[in-house]
Formats: C-alpha cells, sequence, structure tokens
C-alpha cells in the first residue's frame, strides 16, 4: 500500500470548493450569497440565491461576469449594471432563481487590462480590437465552475437569462439542461450603443439596439 503524502493529498484536492453562505439583503428583496473558490486559478466567485427550488425545477439563472465600472461604478459605458440589476429583478418577480457571478473582468483580461483596453477604445479602437491589440482573445472567459456551483445549489436544469448564446453552449457542453434562453433587458446609451453593436457583429450577441435609454 501506497502511503499517502502531504502533496498527494493536495493534488486529489478538488479544482472547486464551495466555502460558506450568508443572507444578503438587497435592495430588490432578500437574496443568499455562496462562495466557492477555484484552487487552480486561486480565484473566488460568488452565487447569488433568491428563494427555494426542487432538483426538477426549471431555475431561471444569469450567468454574469464580474465588472466593476458597470455594476459598482454606475459606468454606462457597457451594458453589465443594467443586466445585472434586471435579473435581479427577475429573479425576484419569479419567486426564486440564481445569479453565478464570476470574478472574470473585462471578458477575462482583468480590471487594469480593461482600463488599458477602454482607453484603446476612446482613441477610436472597438471593444474587440482593444483587447486583441493588448495581445488577448476577444473573450477570454471560462464557465466551468458553474456546473460545481450549479451542482452544490441542486439545480439540474436552467433558463438561462443571457444576450450571449455563446453561455448557453458552454452550459450545454458541460452537461446542464438548458429549457430556454430567455432574452435580458439591458440599458443603450449613447455611450454604449457602438459597443453592443460590436457585441452583435463579432461575438454573436443578440440585442434590439432600436431605442436609446
Amino acid at each position: 500500500m501506497v502511503k499517502a503524502t502531504k502533496q498527494t493529498v493536495k493534488q486529489m484536492k478538488p479544482r472547486y470548493e464551495y466555502i460558506s453562505s450568508a443572507k444578503l439583503p438587497t435592495r430588490f428583496g432578500l437574496f443568499n450569497i455562496h462562495g466557492f473558490w477555484d484552487n487552480t486559478e486561486k480565484q473566488e466567485h460568488i452565487a447569488l440565491s433568491h428563494g427555494s427550488w426542487q432538483a426538477s425545477d426549471t431555475v431561471p439563472i444569469r450567468i454574469h461576469s464580474e465588472c466593476l465600472t458597470g455594476d459598482s461604478l454606475f459606468s454606462i459605458k457597457c451594458d453589465c449594471g443594467f443586466q445585472l440589476e434586471k435579473a435581479m429583478q427577475n429573479i425576484v418577480e419569479h419567486g426564486f432563481g440564481l445569479i453565478l457571478y464570476l470574478r472574470q473582468e473585462g471578458r477575462g483580461i482583468g480590471l487594469l487590462n480593461k482600463i488599458k483596453a477602454y482607453r484603446l477604445q476612446d482613441m477610436g479602437l472597438d471593444t474587440v480590437e482593444a483587447n486583441e491589440h493588448l495581445g488577448f482573445d476577444a473573450d477570454l472567459r471560462d464557465y466551468h465552475i458553474c456546473k460545481s456551483m450549479l451542482d452544490t445549489l441542486n439545480v439540474t436544469e436552467v433558463e438561462l437569462m443571457t444576450n450571449n448564446p455563446k453561455k448557453l453552449r458552454a452550459l450545454t457542453d458541460l452537461g446542464i439542461k438548458v429549457v430556454k434562453r430567455k432574452a435580458i433587458d439591458h440599458g443603450v446609451t449613447e455611450y454604449n450603443k457602438a459597443y453592443l453593436q460590436t457585441k452583435t457583429n463579432k461575438l454573436g450577441h443578440k440585442f434590439n439596439l432600436d431605442k436609446l435609454v
């Protein structure tokens, strides 16, 4: 028999770990916040749940990548803050649901690189060109942790709130049953309309850009 060493025990540790949960009252309603840890990337992620469900229920969810500027600083250069608020409203109105909030700022390039990309956009590049000019792919996000988060929170099939079909494909590839993709309302402003148009033309997102808010 081979005796387990500290090194082998460390190697056996799962990549994704559930850490803890707590109540999180918000201006939209009462949520619970759940913490997760990625042992490979050394990164923390959270989920926000509202209400309760059975394993057989179809749960409305949103996968939301962190956007400090949009979510916390109220920027209208993007549509992130608009969509996060709308997702929370939709979930409370539905009675239950879940937001997977992934720490993937700037489609995976990080906050400081996103600021560099913003500077390039101020100079005339679009959001995809700016990321690529900095040496990154247009979208570096990874959704593998979503399976662990959904398993932990007893979700087996979902209605996905997104305008990005790539997220639907990512969940399906992970073996998650997506019953429906539901478009999520987004705030269109004079500052982000070109950004949304780029996401439509180059990243396959689906938007209605007819009106400015």
